[in-house]
């Protein structure tokens, strides 16, 4: 049994988040009836110290005729009964697609409320556009910036300029994506308004990733071979940037070690190892043994298969990594001002 968290916010965030789930989830298993086997999408619960602290459900795209691998992700953790903890609760919506078909390009989306003991609480809104193939991705880049800036207003330029630092990867000298939003720490004063903000964020984020994968699978039904190593060459940057600059992935892998498939679920189904092998020595210390680490964890195969086990193991160099270094964490995504993007995956 899962508890919840007795704060009135958390409770509305919960409400807000897990429909924002439910309403992505069918939406997705829309594109499965439409493109691929009819497969839905599949729970799996995970409680946090038994349900004691929360936990939560993620929905796993089963369709691998559409999907690569896809993960929306409701979590609720509180500490209701631990008074020596500063943060009440932490309520969430994480998901990442990854379609199969190297045209549809993978989407990243984050909403969360999290809040202190003494009631104070803020919201994250995260959400970019990550396409495989860079250079059919210019209309694509265009449009969910434009719906980005359409429906956050005043709030874009802060968000799109902080997303555009956080998503940046120095050593590759690129983005991970394409268009970029993270609106870090939000209360404006009123939370049934920022409550509103955010659901409509994430749903016009929803429609227009619909719209953009639905698209690109009716207009691509085919793919080349050299397609798919475009995209396992993404793939790579993709699990190289959360597993080395990713401050949400590394926390919620220090905290504990009991939703680490779960954390994991933004990983593609296979990269090259042989392409993350070059990065190690453009690495600064430590981060080098870091990335030595992750291969380590991986299968000595290429394309190089990310399954359960590999996951867990990914999970385990992390933790071990950081816990030895503590220091790297500052080397993780910041908000320095940074040069303009490079686009290519090697």
């Amino acid at each position: 049994m899962i508890i919840p968290a007795k704060s009135p916010q958390a409770k509305e965030a919960s409400i807000l988040v897990s429909g924002l789930q439910a309403y992505f989830v069918s939406k997705l298993n829309s594109i499965s009836l439409k493109f691929g086997e009819g497969k839905s999408c599949e729970a799996v619960s995970w409680g946090r110290d038994g349900g004691k602290h929360g936990g939560g459900v993620r929905y796993e795209a089963r369709d691998s005729v559409v999907f690569d691998r896809g993960s929306v992700n409701f979590s609720q953790v509180h500490y209701d009964d631990d008074k020596k903890k500063k943060l009440g609760s932490a309520t969430a919506i994480s998901t990442i697609i990854h379609p199969r078909n190297p045209h549809a390009p993978s989407m990243h989306m984050h909403i969360s409320w999290t809040q202190m003991r003494d009631g104070e609480g803020y919201w994250r809104v995260m959400a970019d556009l990550n396409p495989s193939i860079i250079s059919e991705s210019t209309e694509d880049k265009k449009n969910f910036s434009k719906m980005l800036e359409k429906v956050t207003g005043a709030l874009y330029e802060e968000g799109a300029a902080q997303g555009e630092r956080y998503f940046y990867i120095p050593v590759l000298r690129r983005h991970r994506g394409v268009s970029h939003y993270y609106l870090e720490g939000y209360n404006s004063g009123d939370f049934e308004a920022d409550k509103a903000f955010v659901q409509n964020v994430g749903e016009r984020v929803i429609d227009k990733y619909i719209a953009i994968i639905s698209e690109k699978l009716a207009e691509f039904p085919t793919f080349t071979q050299e397609d798919k190593e475009e995209q396992l060459a993404y793939h790579t940057l993709y699990l190289f940037q959360v597993l080395t600059l990713d401050r949400g992935t590394t926390s919620g892998l220090l905290v504990h070690d009991q939703n680490d498939v779960g954390i994991m679920g933004s990983i593609p189904s296979h990269v090259n190892r042989d392409i993350l092998t070059t990065w190690v020595e453009k690495m600064p210390e430590p981060q080098d043994l870091l990335v030595k680490a992750l291969l380590k964890a991986l299968p000595n195969k290429t394309p190089t298969p990310v399954e359960v086990n590999t996951k867990k193991a990914l999970a385990k160099a992390v933790r071990t990594h950081y816990k030895k270094y503590p220091e790297a964490l500052s080397m993780q995504a910041s908000g320095e001002i940074i040069p303009p993007t490079v686009d290519n995956h090697k």
